[in-house]
């Protein structure tokens, strides 16, 4: 089976998936919605900038083309004032369909492939909607495509219902998005499945890279933080909108004034100015350290060496670093959202905490730090869990049964 995936080629999540596609026996045309290193494994790959993510950063690697200086300023300058981006994306973003839309549907006429599958609604569903009748399309929603984008515009709304209508099939890492997805116009008849969204987790791989030596940025960190302190993590970046991340930097003052011992670990934070000026007006120095992005080897390895991972979402799905901290065993800390509540029970294998309340999730940081045996027994609850509903087997098991489905359906 020829599959074209439509999706962000930076993601860690896509390149799983692909991976996962690719491991099932398929073969894979990815068309990128943002510039990007090459995939090993993918018979090819186009990029169509739309919705102007040619200014985001590219992915590191060889494959990637370094930025202009012009270039360069201008991302910096999306990145320093992300919200304002995001708000003109969702009301200029749309428009560019009308420019990548028809090369997207003369490029998929041209490949003729067995299924289009996008990785998300905005905007690749939105590209991904113009593939031409006849071939099934797979839409996958991650977390906020519809309590979030939806509704940043008229436009978006519009878009979002044009593309629940046409897809085929809907594969979401919430439950709550299928009831969700059939209220912006996904038919009751058509198939829908929940799988995580980076198409199931190895926890063979999990133990096998958490068991090897730490290297580069991870071992100069554990090299700067006092031997025996307690690490939090914040695995999330930063996420407009999404995360709060305004609330986890207000929270840590309150969990220092009590244990002044704990330090703060933030991937995907380094460079960023927003969370600079966080540890800068705070004076957070020493106590958290902002990271670049991290293999995911070492993310893995910093999940079980951390006592709890925080994530305080107000917009989300089922995220994958989720499900890695608790397959790490690191107690999740997380918003009281309804897609966290299908993994998170309270007090049993994690805490949950309204997304704007730091003295809330500075309390329950607490909690995690100072109850060995809440830790313990959560991590036993969370290992299995993930292994009974996101193991790798099962998962692609069911995305094989789900894409046979639709390619049989069209071809009848």
């Amino acid at each position: 089976m020829l599959v074209v995936i439509v999706a962000d080629g930076r993601s860690p999540t896509t390149r799983r998936w692909i991976e996962g596609v690719i491991a099932l026996g398929h073969r894979v045309v990815l068309i990128s919605t943002f510039p990007c290193a090459p995939l090993p494994g993918i018979e090819a790959d186009v990029c169509l900038p739309v919705a102007f993510a040619g200014l985001a950063a590219p992915a590191s690697g060889g494959g990637a083309r370094q930025a202009t200086s012009r270039q360069g300023a201008v991302r910096r300058l999306v990145a320093r004032f992300r919200g304002v981006f995001l708000a003109g994306r969702y009301r200029l973003g749309p428009l560019t369909l009308r420019y990548y839309g028809p090369r997207f549907h003369q490029l998929v006429s041209r490949i003729q492939p067995d299924l289009v599958h996008a990785l998300r609604i905005p905007f690749e569903g939105m590209l991904a909607a113009y593939t031409p009748p006849g071939t099934p399309l797979a839409v996958s929603i991650w977390g906020n495509d519809l309590t979030l984008h939806a509704a940043g515009s008229a436009a978006m709304g519009r878009l979002t219902r044009d593309v629940l209508r046409r897809a085929d099939a809907l594969l979401t890492d919430a439950a709550r998005d299928i009831r969700l997805g059939r209220m912006w116009g996904f038919a009751e008849e058509k198939p829908a499945l929940v799988v995580p969204g980076g198409g199931g987790l190895d926890l063979a791989e999990i133990r096998a890279a958490c068991d090897q030596e730490p290297t580069g940025v991870e071992a100069e960190l554990l090299r700067q933080v006092p031997a025996g302190a307690p690490l939090v993590i914040n695995p999330r970046g930063l996420r407009t909108g999404s995360v709060r991340t305004d609330t986890f930097f207000a929270a840590i003052p309150l969990v220092l004034e009590r244990r002044a011992d704990v330090v703060f670990v933030c991937p995907a934070m380094a460079g960023q100015a927003e969370a600079e000026r966080e540890v800068e007006r705070r004076r957070l120095q020493g106590k958290v350290y902002l990271l670049p992005h991290l293999p995911q080897a070492a993310l893995w390895r910093l999940f079980r060496r951390a006592a709890v991972s925080v994530s305080i979402s107000q917009h989300d799905g089922t995220p994958n670093s989720l499900l890695e901290a608790m397959a790490c065993g690191c107690l999740p800390v997380a918003g009281d959202i309804e897609s966290i509540r299908e993994w998170i029970t309270p007090g049993v294998n994690g805490l949950l905490v309204e997304p704007h309340k730091p003295q809330a999730a500075a309390e329950a940081i607490l909690i995690g730090l100072e109850h060995a045996e809440l830790r313990r027994r959560a991590a036993e609850v969370n290992v299995r869990r993930v292994a009974e509903r996101a193991g790798v087997g099962m998962v692609r098991a069911k995305i094989a049964e789900l894409y046979a489905a639709l390619v049989g359906e069209s071809e009848q």
